[in-house]
């Protein structure tokens, strides 16, 4: 199971815009896109390049890529299904990757970040319709219900997480009943259900030529 074992905050410096890859440290002052707002490298600050076409659909697909923490391969694999779908094929990368496994134990408050929801999967904590899962990258379907094993549920840092799940709030396509601990896919998430800056129209150029 490939996935990016490097420092985190540098995709963040590196893209420009926090992309929460760390839980708490990118909501305090510790955050070291807010000490430092330039790309990583030796140089230091420099003058912001003016970006060619490709340019700007390359940081597109890499923006996308590191929210949702897939590499190449795989992407490259959902935007070839996205185009085999009916509809716009951004609309459909993106949907795709909202259904994830990981991305909605993350967006139901399960874990702190994309990482930590992963984990959870791949450690085989994760019920779907009560039945264990422990692939990362699983596609829910409508009315699937999504839970823990109980003794992941008492887990510090999940309870932690949680507790602050108000801070973040549950896209209108899920819902999570708060006595049971369960979350369950109402539908399957629209356009305007993502709120990332993504512009997804580049990513379909980028990958079309």
């Amino acid at each position: 199971m490939a996935r990016y074992t490097g420092p985190k905050c540098r995709l963040c410096r590196r893209e420009g815009m926090q992309l929460f890859l760390k839980s708490e440290k990118c909501l305090t002052e510790k955050c070291p896109l807010k000490r430092r707002p330039y790309p990583p490298g030796i140089h230091g600050p420099r003058k912001k390049p003016r970006l060619s076409i490709y340019g700007m659909q390359l940081r597109e697909k890499q923006k996308a890529k590191r929210i949702y923490g897939v590499l190449e391969k795989q992407f490259r694999r959902y935007f070839h299904m996205a185009r085999r779908m009916a509809g716009n094929t951004g609309e459909n990368l993106l949907s795709i990757l909202e259904r994830r496994l990981d991305n909605v134990v993350y967006r139901l408050g399960f874990a702190t970040s994309r990482a930590h929801a992963r984990q959870l999967v791949s450690h085989g904590h994760v019920l779907v319709n009560g039945k264990k899962i422990d692939i990362p990258s699983y596609l829910v379907k409508e009315g699937d219900e999504i839970g823990l094993k109980e003794r992941a549920i008492e887990n510090p840092f999940v309870k932690l997480s949680l507790q602050k799940r108000d801070s973040r709030t549950i896209p209108d396509w899920l819902s999570f009943d708060e006595s049971k601990k369960v979350g369950k896919v109402l539908r399957l998430p629209e356009r305007k259900d993502i709120t990332y800056p993504i512009q997804e129209s580049l990513i379909v150029e980028l990958y079309s030529k």
